[in-house]
């Protein structure tokens, strides 16, 4: 190795040997985002009400705009069942999924998302969401969800 080339190799030390790539992370969590919600969509099915809290940490906080705080996964899932469940379904607006990466912890997911009334079959409500995902032991998990700024869809211009 010649003399200018050894002044990098501290650099190259100090580098995350599994850092995932940008497109890669932000694959993997468009991938997960799609999977939690596919569960979410589906939660009238106990066995899908399960999957769904798979994805959640024990002691993750979920703040909502109009529903409040909860702090446990098993609080989350309550209030999940009671408002959600066989009623409403989620589709994340198209081009809206951002992801950021965490040194050492995980991702940041940010986006819009709306949210279908089952029985009417109408799409009428718009929020925008940030994710907090955490990568621990190979595994994915939500630690902290935010959604905030629930407004009618046609008020913000989506069809």
């Amino acid at each position: 190795m010649n003399k200018p080339a050894l002044h990098l190799l501290p650099l190259l030390l100090a580098l995350p040997a599994a850092a995932p790539a940008a497109g890669d992370l932000a694959a993997t969590i468009a991938t997960l985002d799609r999977a939690v919600f596919d569960s979410f969509n589906h939660c009238s099915d106990p066995a899908q009400l399960q999957r769904h809290a798979d994805y959640f940490d024990p002691a993750v906080e979920f703040y909502h705009d109009t529903g409040g705080v909860t702090r446990t996964r098993e609080a989350m899932l309550e209030n999940t069942r009671k408002h959600a469940c066989g009623r409403y379904t989620r589709e994340l607006v198209e081009g809206s999924l951002q992801v950021f990466p965490i040194k050492d912890f995980g991702a940041i997911a940010q986006g819009s998302h709306r949210f279908c009334d089952i029985a009417g079959g109408k799409c009428e409500g718009l929020a925008d969401f940030t994710m907090l995902w955490h990568l621990h032991d190979g595994q994915w998990t939500l630690t902290r969800v935010l959604s905030y700024g629930h407004r009618a869809a046609a008020a913000a211009g989506q069809p």
